[in-house]
């Protein structure tokens, strides 16, 4: 997987992690929702973990380990980004 189609997964799981938290605060003893949770929440482990390796970290907080921290910089800035796309339109 390419990193944007990585990071889109990454969403993809965030946003059934999120929902199914939701969930699980109305109805806490909901046993499927409990596994899907347990479920999800593990994939989404795994792709960060695999996005971290492969392209950097996510974040400059929290559990990211960087062997590397020119990679922070290695791709352009979000507004470098931007700039880029209206050029290519």
């Amino acid at each position: 997987m390419h990193a944007n189609e990585l990071l889109n997964t990454i969403r993809e799981y965030q946003f059934y992690a999120i929902e199914l938290n939701l969930f699980l605060d109305n109805f806490p003893h909901d046993e499927k929702a409990t596994k899907d949770f347990k479920i999800t929440s593990h994939k989404l482990t795994c792709l960060i973990s695999e996005y971290e390796e492969k392209y950097g970290p996510l974040t400059n907080f929290g559990s990211a380990f960087v062997e590397n921290p020119p990679l922070w910089v290695k791709d352009p800035w979000p507004w470098q980004r931007e700039q880029n796309r209206g050029e290519e339109e």
